[in-house]
């Protein structure tokens, strides 16, 4: 596989050892990538076979291997703010709800405007970063999340944290869909596969945390409080962006033409059937996700009566489950397993989880109480573990020269459907859980329908059997 910018990158940040130490040692790309690595698939044997292979001084290894903790942090913090964004939001719901005085249906807009707003900014975005870079956008973007978060703080009225959350969703959109990039610029195959779990192990503990703060923060102040914390966190990780994240994408490898020239690439993306099957089965199980996400707090809250607190815990305690099984995923599951077998496993289990919540919200069990429920969303949310990350690794396994533009496709399509699905949830009104559960099912469903029939995975495993 030729060298991928981001190798290179990291290479540009391996100091001289200075005068009279000899020109810097050279490292191959897939040692550059190995030490990079670090966290995702065991670096000590790694940096070994790259001290067999070149020869490099002690200090490049660890440079090497500080540089690609820090790309792993500072993306791992990218792809935190999403949740962030929602998650700490949550427990607040009904109390913006009182706040200012509008109907839950009306709030959970605010939900779905920045959902909406993060799928649209990443159509502008990811074109941006494969003909500019991806550090220009990534900090432009950073700088008006940070002034659309501050302004929702102050939104006297529903309509205009609507329109400020939208904006919110918008400049979001540039670390989501960069963050994809870049593990493209550096990873690939079963690497990028990992690396996407290890993603999943950093920014699931913001689904743990962002609850459990947004719970606090809610015993000393009102909802506005979250958005000041949430500005807050935005300066930090601009700063960060700024000082640590280096570009991953050289002039050499930049598309140069405008608009035309990026929708010319997205068409020729779509028209790959095997692609656009990815892009839509991970759409529709992110779908199944933020059904959870916009309906949970009044499901958990006011169906069953649990505290903020409580439904903090309980929102904790699932995202603990996507971590875990992200995890086996990254270190046990791929490389042993084909990702396709893997991602159907996970599928599966997602329809079934789906299956047996909506059941027991119909009554078909009796009259049951939060703790099954619970435990249902605790499987269902932990199969995501498995579903989510494979899906963007088969897909961008596909699109080695437009990684920015086929981040942005994937990223679009998830949060469009997500946004669509998620004021369904409540179309029934706050007494009932089976919207949720109808919505979560029909969607993991589909999702399994379109598995099967555009990327039609026994079509691939036949092909690789036989060599070709």
């Amino acid at each position: 596989m030729p060298e991928s910018g981001g190798s290179r990158a990291q290479r540009e940040h391996i100091p001289n050892p200075g005068p009279g130490a000899g020109p810097p040692p050279t490292l191959p790309a897939q040692a550059i990538r190995a030490a990079g690595a670090d966290t995702v698939s065991g670096a000590a044997g790694a940096v070994e076979a790259a001290e067999a292979a070149a020869g490099p001084t002690a200090q490049a290894l660890r440079t090497a291997r500080r540089t690609g903790f820090l790309v792993t942090m500072v993306l791992g913090g990218l792809t935190a703010l999403p949740p962030l964004s929602m998650d700490m939001y949550l427990p607040a719901l009904p109390a913006v709800t009182d706040s200012l005085s509008a109907p839950a249906a009306t709030i959970q807009l605010t939900l779905t405007a920045c959902l909406a707003g993060m799928a649209l900014g990443q159509l502008v975005v990811g074109p941006m970063s494969d003909r500019w870079g991806r550090r220009k956008p990534l900090l432009l973007g950073m700088v008006v999340y940070v002034a659309a978060t501050a302004i929702c703080a102050l939104a006297p009225t529903a309509e205009l944290l609507i329109g400020f959350r939208l904006l919110q969703g918008l400049a979001g959109a540039a670390g989501i869909v960069i963050a994809r990039a870049v593990v493209r610029d550096l990873y690939d195959g079963v690497e990028m596969a990992r690396f996407f779990s290890t993603l999943m192990l950093i920014s699931g503990v913001a689904p743990i945390i962002a609850p459990l703060i947004g719970g606090q923060v809610m015993r000393f102040t009102d909802w506005r409080g979250i958005f000041v914390v949430l500005t807050g966190i935005g300066v930090l990780l601009t700063l960060v962006v700024w000082k640590w994240l280096h570009e991953t994408l050289p002039p050499g490898s930049r598309h140069t033409g405008g608009v035309g020239d990026a929708l010319r690439t997205m068409r020729g993306l779509l028209a790959d059937r095997v692609f656009t099957g990815y892009m839509i089965t991970g759409g529709l199980a992110f779908a199944v996700l933020f059904a959870y996400i916009a309906a949970s707090p009044f499901v958990v809250q006011e169906i069953y009566g649990a505290s903020p607190q409580t439904f903090s815990l309980l929102f904790g305690l699932n995202s603990i489950g996507l971590i875990a099984v992200g995890q086996i995923n990254g270190k046990l599951l791929v490389g042993r397993f084909r990702l396709d077998k893997v991602l159907g496993f996970g599928l599966a289990v997602i329809v079934l989880a789906a299956l047996a919540l909506l059941l027991m919200t119909l009554g078909v069990f009796g009259e049951v109480g939060l703790v099954p429920i619970a435990a249902g969303l605790f499987v269902l949310m932990s199969a995501m573990g498995v579903a989510m990350p494979n899906t963007n690794a088969q897909a961008l396994m596909r699109t080695k020269h437009a990684a920015g533009s086929a981040s942005a496709l994937l990223g679009t399509s998830s949060f469009l459907i997500g946004a669509i699905a998620s004021p369904l949830v409540g179309i029934a009104g706050e007494d009932t859980a089976v919207p949720m559960a109808v919505v979560q099912l029909v969607c993991a469903v589909a999702a399994v329908g379109c598995f099967l029939a555009l990327c039609r995975p026994w079509q691939r495993a036949g092909r690789e059997a036989a060599g070709l």
